[in-house]
Order: structure tokens, then sequence, then C-alpha cells
């Protein structure tokens, strides 16, 4: 019977693990920490009885995810949870753009600049799965559906900023400024409209929900379809070098492209080792989780109703706080992507106490305090909030990798999503899963189609893997 061996039980190698068992291989997924899940794990943080996401919080790529869907998540214990409005851009007006799943009801609210909404992102939401089919794997294949790409493509290749212009009051600006800010990266170069053209389009066709009882949920229930599967998993074993690894026929990464160099460098080919060499992380995240009493009092009502908030004032600010932050600079109003997951999933909370999530976008490696500048930027629109908090929990670069060795200097994407990288990560190759050494792939967030907790990243790399057996044995 074949054999492989999956390190890292995020959702990426939760998602590799299974399907490799789906397929008959006999699976043994290693997890350094003493729960699987990476970026989607949930617990207490603040205050007992308050649940909070340590890392990723909000999914309209994984509520769309087509292996996630075929295999059915739900079956294992997963329950979705929508907000009312999925994000809300607040300004200093008073005024905010709103983001709901009816891009109908989306458009009403944006005035002058509805129909344009409506012609940018309107094709995208109706044709969104067809996209993801072709989109959310390595960029080079045979695309099934061509036309879909071909009226994808003009849009996806312009500079955010080109793209915001198409839109002419301050809310529509704005509102497409916070979502293609959280590429983390300059939104004036080329490609940077691609990645908030899909996430408007995803919450359009699948909105923007929660897991019921916090995103360790999803993994949770992917843990639980790979056991069903046959596949096993053991927790708290960590994986340093070649020796760490039990015998296999087949091994799956689910690392950081420098913790491959670090396990199987002195075997990689040169010319992909010097790929993995040059590949470059992205900027870091400061997170901070509130505790507080009762709501956050927004200046614009309609913000206590969304699961998402984006901080950053109009789109100049935004385009502005993020190009000084890839120069290296700690602005004093970073941008900040705070989510009221209790909106939708009240079991998050404890009484009148609610869980707040927030992280705010700070220049690589920055290793000081931004807790002040993340409350100061939610009292900016929400004054009176520092008098409902009732406890904080601040992780910066250091604290964020060491929950997740994966996080590099706090970078929790998966590498930076600028050039060329954005679209060939981890390296320019057909297989972009294979590393050169037989039998082994890289699965993580770092492979396409990047960031999210889609598995889809696990999936291909191990159909890749399952292709490559084959080849080998016939």
């Amino acid at each position: 019977m074949t054999t492989a061996v999956v390190v890292g039980g995020g959702p990426n190698g939760l998602a590799a693990a299974l399907h490799l068992a789906r397929n008959g291989v006999d699976v043994q997924v290693l997890e350094a920490a003493d729960t699987v899940g990476g970026g989607a794990r949930s617990g207490e943080l603040t205050v007992p009885g308050v649940i909070h996401d340590y890392c990723s919080a909000f999914h309209p790529l994984g509520v769309g995810s087509p292996f996630w869907s075929e295999v059915g998540l739900e079956r294992y214990g997963l329950t979705w949870k929508w907000p009312e409005i999925d994000c809300a851009h607040p300004l200093d007006s008073g005024d905010a753009g709103l983001l709901y799943q009816s891009i109908e009801t989306t458009a009403a609210g944006l005035g002058a600049d509805g129909r344009r909404w409506e012609l940018v992102f309107g094709d995208l939401a109706r044709n969104f799965d067809d996209l993801a089919h072709d989109l959310l794997r390595p960029i080079v294949n045979i695309p099934a559906h061509p036309f879909r790409l071909a009226a994808f493509g003009p849009r996806a290749l312009l500079p955010a900023t080109a793209l915001a212009r198409l839109f002419r009051t301050e809310r529509g600006r704005a509102l497409y400024g916070g979502i293609a800010a959280h590429l983390f990266a300059r939104l004036d170069r080329p490609l940077t409209a691609s990645l908030g053209l899909m996430i408007a389009a995803s919450g359009h066709r699948y909105g923007w929900p929660v897991a019921e009882g916090g995103s360790g949920a999803i993994t949770s229930a992917a843990a639980a379809a790979v056991t069903d599967a046959g596949g096993k998993i053991e927790t708290g074993v960590r994986v340093g070098s070649r020796a760490d690894i039990p015998p296999a026929d087949l091994v799956l990464l689910d690392l950081s492209p420098a913790q491959v160099l670090a396990i199987y460098g002195g075997q990689m080919p040169a010319r992909i080792r010097r790929a993995y060499q040059r590949y470059r992380v992205g900027s870091s995240a400061f997170k901070v989780d509130f505790a507080i009493e009762g709501d956050i009092p927004w200046s614009n009502p309609d913000c206590v109703r969304a699961g998402t908030v984006h901080l950053g004032g109009d789109f100049d600010e935004v385009r502005d706080t993020e190009k000084r932050r890839a120069a290296g600079v700690m602005v004093e109003r970073p941008f900040v992507l705070l989510g009221q997951q209790y909106v939708a999933d009240p079991t998050r909370s404890s009484g009148p106490i609610n869980p707040i999530y927030a992280y705010a976008h700070v220049p690589r490696g920055y290793d000081g305090d931004a807790t002040e500048a993340i409350t100061a930027q939610i009292e900016r629109f929400a004054p009176g909030f520092r008098d409902r908090i009732v406890a904080t929990a601040s992780a910066g670069t250091e604290q964020l990798l060491s929950y997740n060795p994966n996080f590099a200097a706090g970078d929790i994407i998966g590498g930076a999503n600028d050039g060329l990288q954005m679209v060939l990560r981890p390296r320019l190759a057909v297989d972009p899963y294979a590393i050169g050494v037989d039998g082994v792939y890289i699965c993580s967030q770092s492979a396409p189609p990047g960031a999210g907790i889609h598995g889809l990243c696990g999936f291909h790399a191990a159909s890749s893997a399952l292709a490559s057996l084959g080849a080998r044995r016939a």
C-alpha cells in the first residue's frame, strides 16, 4: 500500500492528507502543536468563555472552496454563520460603504456608484465558480473557461489604484480599497486589483461567513474527515530534519519555503534551492484581541451589523498607508482589519462580553507594540470604544511566529504578494508543488493558490503527488 507523511496539520496539510486518504493512500499527519489547525484555531485569549480566532477569521474563499464543498465538512460538525452585512468601511464623515452578499443591495447603498459596482463585479459574481476553477490553482494550466478568464484578465491586471478610479464616491472607492488591501501590498502596482476583485466577487456569490464556535471548527471538521477516511494524526511531533520523518512513498510539507530548505535543502537541485532562497516573506501583522462589554459604539450604526470592518479612512489614505508600510514605515494610523464574528455567531460571547478581533498591517519584522495604534483607529470611528474594553491580548511578530512557525517575521499570508511572486509562488514551474526531491511536495499557502482557508494548496499538491506516483509506477 502507498504510504504518505504530511508534515503540518494546518488547513492545507489536512486537505492534502484527506485527498490522499480518499485515494487509498495510508496517510500519517505530523503536527508540532498540541492541536491541529495551523492558522485556523480558536480559543480563550482574554476572558473565560469568550472565544477568539487565533489568526484566520473570515472565510469568503472557504465556504466556496470546491474541495471542501465536495468533501461536505458540514457532515463533520461544521456550521457556517453569516452576518447581515458582510463588510463595512466607515469614513470620518460618519458615512460607510457596505458590502452585502446581495450585489443589488450593495449597489443600492452606493448611490452614484451603484451601477458601476454592478458593472465591475456583477459578471464575476455570477461566474465565480468557473473563475475559481481556473484561478485557484497553478497559473500554468489549460483553462476550462477561457472566455471567463478573458473577461476577468483586463481588470485583474490593473493596479488597484486604477480600478478605484472607476468609482466616483468616497464610499465606493473606500469599500473597494479596503477589500483590495487584503493583498497586504502596495496598491499602485500591476495585478493588485485582482485579489480585491476575487474577494468581493466571492462575497457576492457566497458571503463572508464565519464558522460557528470559531475558525478551529473548520480544521476540527477536516481532521475528523481525515480520520474517517483512514488517516492518522499525531500532534506534538516536531519535524526539524529528514530523520524526524518516517519512511514513506510520499512526503507533503505544509511548511514555509524556508522550513522546506532547512529539511531538504541539501537534496534539492541547485536551481530550485536558489528559487526557494529568493522567496520573499511578506509584511507583518500585529494582532490585538479585545473583550468588550456590549457592542462597539460605531459612529455609523450600520457597522454594528457587519461581520468585518475595515479601518483606514478614505481610499487615498489606504493607498498612502500601504505604500509607506511597504517602504518600512510604521504609520500612526495603520490599516486595520476588524472582526465582529459574534454578530453572526453569538456562541463566542459570554453574557454581555463580546470578542473583537483586530490586526494591523505593519512593516516587515516590526518589533514594536501597535496595540495603541489599533485601539486609536477603532476609537477614531467609534468614540467611546476604550470605555468598553474589559481585556486585551496582543500578538506581535515574535508571538505570531511562536504560535505558528510558518509565520516568519509575522507574515501570516505565506509570502510577499507583489511582483511575479504574487502568481508564481513558490517558483516558476509547471508543477510548483514539487521541490525537486523524489516524492516530496510543498502544500502550504506559499504554494498556489496562496492564502485562504480553502484547502486548495493541499488538494492540488496531493493531486500532483498522486499523478507523479502513477507516472513513476507506469
